[in-house]
């Protein structure tokens, strides 16, 4: 996608997206056979709900349609949020990866498995796994030392007792264990 159309559709688009509360995070433009793909991926603090997307869609279309940013040649539009293995590149990602485990490539060499605990205007405090029985550890990272980094899925993982949900539902549990 050339730059001016680029700019051209962000600067179409943007209002559109920022007037849901949302961050546009991409815009790509792909050639699929004589077709081409317009995927705008969004997000939001609260992650974003499929009925957001379509929502999204439709206004985005219209607006489109009633502009030449895509010329006449068709194209299907996609509206998304990003998936769970995107890379985080801005302060926000890593703010609404507070909680999760991540894996980051470090710039003096070598790979961090960690867990978000804080995020701040110049780094992240995270709290490193124990390997073999060992108690985690505590480690701050500056932006700087991190040349990319991406949540790691969990499958298994085990509630945190100082998360509210999760105390909240084995409180549910508890009390309709009393009940029975």
């Amino acid at each position: 996608m050339s730059t001016t159309q680029s700019e051209r559709l962000r600067g179409l688009l943007e209002p559109l997206i920022a007037a849901r509360d949302l961050d546009l995070e991409e815009i790509e433009v792909t050639p699929a056979g004589k077709r081409r793909v317009l995927r705008i991926v969004v997000d939001s603090d609260e992650g974003v709900q499929l009925d957001e997307c379509a929502a999204l869609s439709r206004e985005a279309s219209q607006t489109l349609d009633d502009s030449d940013v895509m010329g006449g040649a068709p194209y299907t539009l996609e509206v998304t949020s990003p998936g769970a293995d995107r890379p985080l590149t801005e302060l926000r990602h890593y703010r609404r990866a507070v909680g999760r485990l991540i894996k980051a490539q470090l710039h003096e060499g070598g790979e961090l498995v960690a867990r978000i605990i804080a995020v701040d205007e110049s780094g992240l405090d995270l709290e490193v796994p124990g390997v073999k029985g060992r108690k985690p550890t505590a480690r701050r990272v500056s932006f700087d030392e991190i040349a990319k980094a991406r949540v790691e899925l969990e499958f298994s993982r085990k509630p945190d007792k100082t998360d509210k949900r999760d105390a909240q539902h084995d409180e549910k549990i508890d009390e309709n264990k009393e009940e029975a």
